[in-house]
């Protein structure tokens, strides 16, 4: 056991060395040196205050859709609807801050819009965890299918019931209601402290309450969770829902904080990048913000050594995808090693027998 908890922080690390250096090889091909473009990479990603702030910003909504896939995965279940529950919390939450933000103190509208925006993502996540858990229809399909709804939803609001003007947009939330900031000259807001916090919770619901060790014992093996009396349905109902509502929550703190209004293109890419963030992070909560905000140096970073060398923002994203790779093939190759010893292990004892 100690062996393979060594492992789960060993493959995250050797997947991103190798990456990095497969990435390496892509630079040289164009003609750069990749030492030099790395620097500028990780300059402008946290070289001042300002780009540290930028990659915190980036940071925070992933932070989110990581936890709400790992979440999700801990009972066994594949949420890539994230990015339509943050769709519709950000929905929620913009709704209720144009039409009735103004009608109550700051504060409370703020608190107000947030949980609004966490219930509408839980809805959201209602509907595959009602069709998994109890007509048990393949929750990948339908969260992807949601996904598409949500977003061409949020597309006819904002061209149509909320457009500002005759511009696709809705109006962005009142200056009263955006989330305060911390560091001057940044856009950095609490919403990043609200994801940690949420991750720690997290963490302990997970690994020191009875609910989440039977949560986990759903995830791990359903079967034996039926025979020790668990219900499996309700476990899988409710991990949608919270896995849902951590999305919209995720949404709307985006709004409030960074984007204050919807347009197209909001929220595009937080999900998948949300999955790939739970599954490098090996469905920890504390990995996934450490990987959040390793993606998000990425995501910062890449614009700066694109200015500065000429290298083209596509390798960054070949660095992600070859992460997500190495990660997935790692630990497969892990637990593999895992069940060989089990079945070897099975094998001798039938034969003393």
């Amino acid at each position: 056991m100690k062996n393979k908890g060594y492992m789960k922080i060993v493959v995250p690390i050797v997947s991103l060395l190798l990456a990095f250096l497969i990435g390496s090889l892509a630079i040289i091909s164009v003609g750069q040196n990749p030492i030099v473009a790395y620097s500028y990479l990780f300059t402008g990603a946290l070289g001042n205050i300002g780009s540290l702030g930028e990659t915190l910003v980036k940071a925070t909504p992933l932070i989110f859709t990581g936890l709400a896939a790992t979440f999700a995965y801990r009972c066994n279940l594949f949420n890539l609807g994230a990015e339509g529950q943050f769709i519709m919390g950000s929905i929620g939450s913009v709704w209720f801050a144009i039409k009735f933000g103004n009608s109550l103190p700051p504060f409370i509208s703020i608190l107000v819009s947030l949980l609004i925006g966490a219930i509408c993502g839980g809805l959201w996540g209602f509907i595959p965890g009602l069709l998994k858990s109890f007509l048990s229809l393949n929750e990948m399909i339908i969260t992807i299918l949601l996904n598409y709804i949500a977003t061409l939803f949020m597309s006819y609001l904002f061209s149509g019931p909320l457009m500002e003007a005759n511009i696709p947009q809705t109006a962005a939330v009142a200056e009263s209601l955006k989330l305060p900031k911390f560091l001057p000259g940044t856009r950095v807001h609490i919403g990043i402290f609200i994801a940690i916090i949420l991750a720690a919770i997290l963490y302990y619901f997970l690994f020191n309450t009875t609910a989440g060790f039977k949560l986990r014992a759903v995830g791990l093996n359903q079967e034996a969770s039926l025979v020790n009396g668990f219900n499996v349905k309700k476990y899988m109902f409710f991990s949608f829902i919270i896995s849902g509502a951590i999305a919209g929550l995720g949404g709307a703190i985006e709004l409030h904080g960074a984007q204050f209004r919807l347009m197209a293109g909001y929220g595009e890419g937080f999900g998948f990048d949300g999955v790939a963030i739970a599954l490098i992070g090996q469905l920890n909560p504390i990995g996934t913000v450490i990987v959040a905000f390793l993606f998000a140096i990425l995501r910062t970073g890449a614009n700066t050594m694109q200015i500065a060398t000429g290298i083209p923002t596509t390798v960054v994203g070949i660095i992600q995808a070859l992460v997500i790779i190495f990660v997935v093939a790692g630990t497969t190759l892990v637990n593999q090693g895992s069940i060989s010893s089990f079945l070897k292990n099975r094998k001798r004892g039938e034969a003393k027998c």
